[in-house]
């Protein structure tokens, strides 16, 4: 069903697809719209996106695919010209907001640690009921989207947090706190790729495949 989110976002992918600067309207969308709600729901909060908040999204995945042409288009770009390779994502000073959400401010004196996160991760991957086997995928994925960072965003997309979600506000349905908890962050991320992929190895293989997920 087209909602005017959704026309929105699909609009903005084809402003994307023939000029750049699409994504940077877009991410200032994300980041700046609607005015802060105070006192979100748990309820609420799920019901952002039609109460399911790891359902197929079409608007988000051209976003996701643009993003990644966009990204290529740029490395290659520098690499005619000599240029180091641009890192697509960046380490933001605050957590995002959007949807009715504030902004949020990382803990005074915190830092992110990847490594803590992974080891999280892995012992939350059997609650999913994921094997062992399944580690190894998930590890390169999220690397490959974060670096493991709770505190990673996308230059391209917006797309935040360890698993990338598309847009951040998406793992409120998983804890208020979705900005700046990586266990909030990882149990929302889990939740997706086994809603939507059914597996970490899945969701990697997309990955491969296409460059996102």
């Amino acid at each position: 069903m087209l909602t005017p989110k959704r026309v929105l976002i699909a609009g903005l992918a084809i402003v994307v697809v023939f000029g750049g600067g699409g994504f940077v309207a877009y991410t200032a969308y994300q980041n700046a719209t609607a005015p802060p709600k105070p006192g979100l729901t748990m309820e609420e909060m799920s019901g952002l996106f039609g109460g399911d908040p790891f359902a197929e999204d079409p608007g988000a995945d051209v976003i996701k695919a643009a993003a990644v042409d966009a990204m290529r288009k740029d490395q290659l770009a520098d690499s005619r010209k000599n240029k180091p390779k641009l890192n697509p994502i960046k380490v933001v000073a605050q957590g995002p907001g959007g949807d009715g959400i504030p902004a949020a401010n990382f803990p005074p004196g915190s830092t992110p640690s990847p490594g803590s996160n992974k080891a999280l991760a892995k012992g939350m991957l059997g609650g999913f009921g994921f094997g062992d086997d399944q580690w190894g995928c998930l590890e390169k994925l999220w690397h490959k989207e974060s670096g493991w960072n709770e505190r990673a965003m996308n230059r391209y997309s917006g797309a935040y947090g360890i698993p990338q979600s598309l847009p951040g506000s998406k793992m409120a349905s998983a804890g208020a706190d979705w900005q700046t908890n990586a266990a909030t962050q990882i149990k929302w991320g889990l939740g997706y790729i086994k809603g939507r992929y059914g597996t970490p190895c899945g969701a990697w293989s997309h990955s491969m495949a296409r460059g996102w997920y």
